[in-house]
C-alpha cells in the first residue's frame, strides 16, 4: 500500500484552506529579503549585490524552516501561530536547516553531473530532511540518516510524489512567465520572482511536510516524541 496516495491532493486542500496565511508568511519574507537585497546592492555595488544575493539565500532557507512549522501549525485545521510568532519558532533551526541543505545540495549536483541516477536517489532519500530538521529538532547530520530510514522501502512512492510536484511547479511557472511576459524584462523577472515564490513555496512546504508525516506514521522507527503532536492527515486526530 502506498502511504503517500492522495498526498498532494490533501497539499492542495490544505492550500485552499490556509492560503491567506500561508501566502502571507512567504510574501513577506521574500519581500523583506528583496528590499533589503536592492538597498545593499544601490548602496554597496558589486560587493553589495554579493551581500544581497547571501540574504536571499538565507531568507530562502528561513522560510522552508518557517514554512514547515506553519504546516504543522495548521494541521489542526486553524492557525493558533501569527506571522512573527511562526518566524520565531522557526529561526533556532535556520542554522542546522541552511547546513543540512547546503551540504545535500552539493551531493546532489556531484551526483546528476557524473551520473544522473544517483543524484537522483539522493533526492529522493533525503527527501524530508527540513521537516526532520523542524519537527523532530534533529542536527544536520543526524536528519540525512533520518530522512534516509523514514524513506527506505518507500523510495519509488517517494519518488513519484516528487515528480508529481516537479510537473505541477513547471505548469505554474509556465503561466506565470506567461503572464509576466508583457513586462519589461528585469521588472518582468523580479514580480515574477516574487510572486512565484509566494506561490509555489508554501504548496512545495506542504507536500513535503505532508509527505513526512505519512513516512512517519507508516514507519517502524517512530521517531522522537515532540509534545503536542500527532501523525495522520488534515483535520485527523491521534
Amino acid at each position: 500500500m502506498n502511504p503517500l496516495s492522495g498526498v498532494i491532493h490533501e497539499a492542495w486542500q490544505m492550500y485552499k484552506a490556509h492560503a491567506r496565511h500561508l501566502l502571507a508568511i512567504a510574501f513577506v519574507i521574500y519581500l523583506i529579503a528583496a528590499v533589503i537585497a536592492a538597498l545593499l546592492a544601490l548602496a554597496g555595488g558589486a560587493i553589495g549585490a554579493l551581500l544581497g544575493s547571501l540574504v536571499g539565500i538565507i531568507a530562502a532557507f528561513l522560510l522552508q524552516a518557517t514554512l514547515v512549522k506553519a504546516v504543522q501549525d495548521v494541521r489542526d485545521g486553524r492557525a493558533d501561530l501569527s506571522i512573527g510568532e511562526t518566524v520565531s519558532a522557526a529561526t533556532p533551526y535556520l542554522g542546522a536547516v541552511a547546513g543540512a541543505s547546503i551540504l545535500a545540495g552539493i551531493a546532489i549536483t556531484i551526483g546528476l553531473i557524473l551520473l544522473i541516477v544517483p543524484g537522483l536517489f539522493l533526492i529522493t532519500i533525503w527527501a524530508v530532511i527540513v521537516p526532520v530538521i523542524v519537527l523532530e529538532r534533529s542536527g544536520v547530520f543526524a536528519s540525512f540518516g533520518r530522512s534516509h530510514q523514514l524513506v527506505r522501502g518507500r523510495g519509488w512512492h517517494v519518488f513519484g510524489t516528487l515528480v508529481l510536484l516537479w510537473v505541477v511547479l513547471l505548469a505554474v511557472n509556465l503561466v506565470l512567465g506567461l503572464i509576466f511576459v508583457a513586462l519589461p524584462h528585469v521588472l518582468g523577472n523580479g514580480l515574477s520572482s516574487i510572486i512565484s515564490g509566494t506561490l509555489v513555496a508554501p504548496f512545495i512546504a506542504l507536500v513535503v511536510t505532508l509527505v513526512y508525516y505519512r513516512l512517519a506514521g507508516d514507519s517502524q522507527v517512530p521517531r522522537p516524541p515532540v509534545s503536542g503532536e500527532n501523525y495522520g492527515g488534515y483535520h485527523q486526530t491521534p
